[in-house]
């Protein structure tokens, strides 16, 4: 995965630096990272905050589960969608 990619999801989960470096995604916005090395395959879902670490890249779920994976290892990431606003019963007056 380039620096490009990186930026492209994180911007896509609306995602804000803190003071420790972690980016911290908006809130119920998560990342999914695909990572593949020789031959193998790993999923990681649910990722709120990511933190570079020279080559490597910090990953820590919603759970606290932490991860830490080469960045040249990520292949594919996707972004959840935004949650959209639930129409509320009964009548408007306005």
């Amino acid at each position: 995965m380039t620096e490009d990619h990186l930026s492209a999801l994180l911007g896509l989960a609306e995602a804000k630096k803190d003071n420790k470096g972690w980016h911290n995604t908006a809130e119920a916005r998560h990342i999914t990272f695909y990572v593949g090395h020789e031959g193998g395959t790993l999923t990681i879902g649910r990722v709120e905050a990511i933190k570079r670490d020279g080559d490597l890249a910090v990953l820590r779920t919603v759970k606290g589960e932490t991860f830490v994976v080469a960045l040249k290892d990520a292949f594919a990431g996707h972004v959840d969608a935004a949650p959209k606003q639930a129409r509320k019963a009964g009548f408007v007056s306005g």
